[in-house]
């Protein structure tokens, strides 16, 4: 019998990030530079033959917009499809919560739960990565992409 698992998605820039939890505990994951529109259904349809896929999550933004729109179509169809829960939490979740590359000298920022662009001079070394235990209580069911964002101008 397969192994019951979550996965999570954090295709927001590359390179995208996908970790196989095991009650709550990574006990896999997939680094990939291909855009999320080429590797998704690859990876999926890999991923269902090996496991039986008990939920989904995915950073919901800010990040690439074209990348989470790609991420969430995806992943909500399969959830629709395959009648699989998917869960959303913001990208800074992922990378301590970091200032996020925008475009230009513009960033990303959450400030208390607020998320804004502001221009910043010294780029900050953020990355993402996957937890090592995935904490339920960060997640919602409101998955559309964060596109409510202010303008990037």
């Amino acid at each position: 019998m397969p192994k019951s698992v979550d996965i999570l998605f954090i295709t927001l820039s590359s390179p995208i990030y996908i970790g196989i939890y095991e009650n709550n505990k990574l006990i896999d994951s997939v680094v990939s530079q291909k855009k999320s529109s080429d590797i998704l259904p690859k990876l999926f349809k890999e991923f269902s033959q090996k496991y039986k896929i008990k939920k989904l999550f995915y950073a919901n933004g800010p990040g690439s917009f074209m990348a989470i729109k790609v991420a969430y179509i995806f992943l909500k169809s399969i959830s629709i499809l395959k009648n699989i829960p998917l869960f959303a939490t913001d990208a800074f979740y992922f990378n301590k919560k970091q200032p996020i590359k925008a475009i230009g000298k513009l960033f990303f920022v959450k400030i208390s739960s607020e998320i804004k662009t502001q221009k910043l001079e010294i780029v900050p070394n953020s990355k993402f990565e996957l937890p090592d235990v995935l904490d339920y209580s960060e997640f919602h069911t409101n998955t559309t992409p964060l596109y409510g964002i202010g303008a990037v101008g």
